[in-house]
């Protein structure tokens, strides 16, 4: 590891311990030439498919994207930060598991769509009405009314 006070590239680990969330290791570090120590924070590098958006373009899934998008579709709702971060996660977590190098943007947002609608259903078509891009009132109408069946998992027997 190299220092960051002297550049030199030999360091001793004095200390490690995994961080709050699991998912990083913080490692206390001196360096063999001038003895300063430092912090350095490991973490496992999760390979996330390149995103091919409607043009063509392919650029890397970026989660605070993502999240800036929940996050304006929330705006004014009582949905925390931590659920559409969990929500975010969640989406990553099937990223990685599919496996797949590509993926479209299409299909990213139409998985933030199916988490979101669980979330919070005004939020739900906010995000549908930009995602979409309806044309019309009708084609809004249209997602409203189909937002409004209960699902067939919410039907009741008589």
């Amino acid at each position: 590891m190299k220092c960051p006070f002297c550049a030199h590239l030999e360091s001793k680990v004095t200390d490690s311990r995994i961080g709050t969330t699991g998912d990083v290791i913080r490692r206390r570090r001196e360096c063999e030439e001038c003895a300063r120590r430092f912090t350095t924070y490991e973490r496992v590098e999760e390979v996330l498919p390149l995103v091919v958006k409607r043009d063509g373009r392919r650029e890397e899934f970026d989660r605070q994207k993502v999240l800036g998008g929940l996050r304006r579709a929330c705006d004014k709702r009582a949905v925390p930060l931590v659920r559409l971060e969990q929500l975010v996660d969640h989406i990553e977590r099937e990223l990685m598991d599919a496996g797949d190098k590509e993926i479209t943007a299409v299909s990213v947002g139409e998985r933030v769509m199916t988490q979101l609608r669980q979330v919070d259903p005004v939020a739900y078509v906010r995000f549908a009405s930009v995602y979409r891009q309806f044309k019309d009132i009708d084609e809004l109408r249209s997602e409203i009314d189909l937002l409004a069946r209960p699902e067939p998992s919410e039907k009741t027997t008589s």
